[in-house]
């Protein structure tokens, strides 16, 4: 099934920009560049059943919160036959459990870091204190614990977590650290759509991997490009050529695109329409029919797909609809068409579920009440404004309580995307032009297209802390471990922004 062949490479500067030695493997460019598209449609042998991650285990302490006992650990998963693959996991040997609360509830977690290497966990797309958040700050050394606890105060929506060590993230992600996060509310419960977890309510973690000749996780970047890590093989919660038995007309399914660099344009192999619900922070104000949905790493996204009994359907990911220019597409994933996940129908399905017309509340940001606007130009393989980030040094302050409006640029040829710690944003217009339908909901994380301009307003509500910053950066994770990411404070009233504590940095910065 393997197309690509699999280079390590470096990159160097050049001018303000990244070029690309590529080292090894032998054969010619011509050769190379002739099979650097990778495509899987038809040739994936569906026959592992899809694993569906278990709900995490929780238990009320004395003050009422909900605690979560999350273990980060080593060993090894049998992902294909033969040697098993050395692996990272939280409460398990790979990925995680499924964290489930509800609005307005207290959590509470205790993080074990059982690594030799210090790690965190990132709350991506969660509204919570800074000294919560989990980034580079909150790095758990080995053998430590770490005891954040707050309110979820956001709308039903799907997040996820994972690590956001300095440097280090996206081998932390490809070993295994992810997991979803779904928040829950009275609105979303109300609705009649499908949310029989595992069922009807199906999430989809969708990652690559390259594995060599022991089945063990090879991490080294594909040839020429400029994402790092594109892998040969597509697994989802963890399982390679999965199946999923269908029993109801209509399934949900919450996509997390996991990849640490790769692109997925979701559509099926019958080209079948399927309902747009939910992007990244919740709900959609309205459905949205479409048959094909690009999601740049970090994005999340829920669709409801129909099927009629004892049919198959492949969802598949389709090349690129946009995101690249020039032949950048081919040596970056943009071209593959990749078998993901198979849907096998029962002979006779439940129907008891719909989808409504008005599903969730539009974002209520308004740009006429932006205290601040600013700009941030995205470009090379490390830089954001022309500077590489720096664990000590905090970038601007924004006043608690105050809308701000960013407008943010791809100055590149190939993808970035952008995520912001803390907010959901609205995307207001790109180009100056509408956004498109699926950006019309609350994002954290967005693809960039090159050179073109994005401005997106947010809030910024309830937490302030002068010291401790919040991130900003690209989710492709090679550019964000190489410096492609800057921080933020939340300052209150009469608060000036302040210095980072010593112990948060010293170690690894």
């Amino acid at each position: 099934m393997k197309r690509r062949k699999a280079l390590k490479w470096t990159l160097i500067g050049v001018g303000g920009g990244v070029g690309v030695i590529a080292l090894g493997g032998g054969g010619t460019v011509a050769y190379l560049w002739s099979s650097a598209k990778l495509d899987t449609a038809g040739k994936v042998d569906f026959d592992n059943p899809l694993a569906i991650p278990p709900l995490a285990e929780s238990a009320d302490d004395p003050s009422g919160a909900r605690v979560f006992n999350l273990d980060i650990k080593s060993g090894t998963t049998a992902l294909k036959q033969g040697a098993e693959t050395e692996t990272w996991g939280v409460n398990g040997n790979f990925l995680g459990p499924t964290i489930r609360a509800r609005r307005g509830e207290e959590i509470a977690f205790s993080v074990y870091n059982g690594l030799d290497e210090g790690t965190s966990i990132h709350w991506h797309g969660m509204h919570l204190p800074a000294v919560m958040d989990g980034g580079p700050h909150q790095e758990v050394e080995p053998g430590g614990d770490w005891t954040p606890q707050w309110t979820l105060n956001q709308p039903a929506a799907t997040l996820w977590y994972h690590p956001h060590p300095h440097g280090r993230t996206a081998h932390h992600v490809y070993k295994g650290l992810a997991g979803m996060f779904i928040i829950d509310d009275e609105e979303s419960e109300a609705l009649p759509l499908p949310a029989t977890y595992g069922v009807d309510d199906v999430p989809l973690i969708v990652q690559d991997r390259n594995f060599n000749g022991d089945n063990q996780f090879e991490d080294g970047g594909s040839f020429m490009s400029m994402q790092g890590i594109l892998g040969d093989e597509i697994m989802v919660n963890g399982t390679l050529g999965p199946y999923f038995d269908v029993t109801t007309r209509l399934v949900r399914l919450r996509l997390l695109n996991g990849s640490v660099s790769r692109l997925y344009n979701f559509g099926f192999s019958d080209d079948r329409p399927f309902r747009l619900i939910a992007t990244d922070g919740g709900l959609l104000p309205e459905p949205w029919e479409t048959d094909r949905l690009q999601l740049s790493p970090g994005e999340r996204a829920e669709i409801v797909v129909a099927f009629e009994p004892g049919e198959t359907a492949v969802l598949r990911s389709h090349p690129a609809a946009e995101g690249y220019t020039g032949p950048l597409a081919r040596v970056n994933g943009g071209d593959d068409l990749l078998d993901v996940c198979q849907f096998r129908a029962a002979d006779a399905l439940a129907d008891e579920t719909s989808v409504p017309d008005a599903l969730g509340a539009a974002p209520d940001v308004d740009p006429a009440e932006a205290a601040q606007e600013r700009s941030f130009s995205l470009s090379g393989f490390s830089q954001i404004n022309g500077e590489a980030m720096d664990l000590a040094r905090i970038d601007f302050g924004v006043q608690e309580g105050t809308v701000e409006v960013w407008e943010v640029t791809n100055a590149d040829g190939y993808m970035h995307s952008f995520h912001v710690h803390d907010v959901q944003f609205r995307v207001l217009d790109v180009d100056g032009a509408e956004p498109p339908p699926q950006l019309l909901g609350w994002k954290d994380t967005v693809q960039l297209v090159p050179q073109r301009k994005y401005r997106l307003a947010m809030r910024f509500a309830d937490y302030t802390d002068p010291n401790l910053p919040y991130m900003f950066h690209c989710h492709i994770l090679a550019h964000e471990d190489s410096g492609m990411m800057g921080q933020f404070v939340v300052l209150g009233e009469g608060e000036e922004i302040g210095e980072v504590p010593a112990p948060a940095h010293a170690a690894h910065g």
